[in-house]
C-alpha cells in the first residue's frame, strides 16, 4: 500500500467523496510522477509531497461535487490541476487539459501515454489560439485554478463556450469586485470549500451566461 493512501482516502472523505481503490491509487501514481518529474521540469513550487498531497490532490478535489457534467477544459492546467485529477476520478469525463509551457505538458503528455489514460489529452497552445479553438471546439465546464484575474479567465473562456457552458473558477479570497461586474452577463453561484488540512479560504465560482 502507498505510503500516503490512507491519507488521501481520509481526505477524500472528509470532502465527501467515495473514490474507489483504483481512483485512489491513480491519484497517488499521479502525485509520484509530480515528484519525480519535478525534480528536472519545475512543475509546481510545492516539493514536499506531504504539502502536495494537500495543495494539489485535495485542494482539485474539494471541487468535484460542485462541477457540472460534461466535456471539460482546464486551462492554464500547468501541471494538472485540477483538470488531470478530475479526468482520473471521473473516467467517464473527457477532459482536455491546455497549457502554453512546453514541458508541462509534456509530462502529462507521457503520464497520459503511460497510464493509457482514454478520457484525457494535454494540449500545447496559447489558449487564445484561433487553431485552437477551432480544433477544440466548445466544452460544458472550463476549469481554471491558475488565473489570478477573474476577468482574465472568462475573457479566456468564452471562445470555448455554448450557451449553457459552466464557468468553474477556483479561488482563494472571493474576487467581490470582479464577481459583481459579471452579474449582468452570468448568473454566479459561489461554493466556499473546505479543504482538509489547509487553513485557507478556497471557495469556487460558478458562472453560467443569462
Amino acid at each position: 500500500m502507498h505510503l500516503f493512501f490512507k491519507d488521501l482516502q481520509q481526505g477524500a472523505q472528509a470532502l465527501g467523496l467515495n473514490l474507489s481503490e483504483e481512483a485512489l491509487n491513480l491519484l497517488l501514481k499521479y502525485q509520484d510522477a509530480l515528484v519525480l518529474w519535478n525534480k528536472a521540469y519545475n512543475l509546481t513550487a510545492i516539493r514536499d509531497p506531504k504539502e502536495m498531497l494537500v495543495k494539489h490532490l485535495l485542494d482539485s478535489l474539494s471541487i468535484l461535487n460542485d462541477l457540472p457534467q460534461g466535456r471539460l477544459l482546464d486551462i492554464g492546467t500547468g501541471g494538472g490541476m485540477p483538470g488531470m485529477i478530475i479526468a482520473l476520478c471521473q473516467p467517464e469525463r473527457q477532459c482536455v487539459l491546455l497549457d502554453s509551457n512546453g514541458k508541462k505538458i509534456r509530462f502529462l503528455k507521457q503520464f497520459i501515454a503511460d497510464l493509457k489514460l482514454p478520457n484525457v489529452i494535454a494540449v500545447q497552445t496559447r489558449v487564445e489560439n484561433t487553431d485552437s479553438i477551432n480544433e477544440l471546439g466548445q466544452f460544458d465546464v472550463i476549469t481554471s485554478r491558475a488565473f489570478a484575474s477573474l476577468t482574465d479567465f472568462v475573457n479566456a473562456s468564452k471562445p470555448y463556450m455554448h450557451q449553457d457552458s459552466i464557468i468553474a473558477s477556483m479561488k482563494g479570497l472571493i474576487p467581490e469586485e470582479e464577481v459583481e461586474a459579471f452579474k449582468a452577463q452570468f448568473k454566479i453561484d459561489i461554493v466556499a470549500l473546505s479543504v482538509p488540512r489547509l487553513d485557507e479560504q478556497r471557495h469556487l465560482i460558478l458562472m453560467k451566461q443569462l
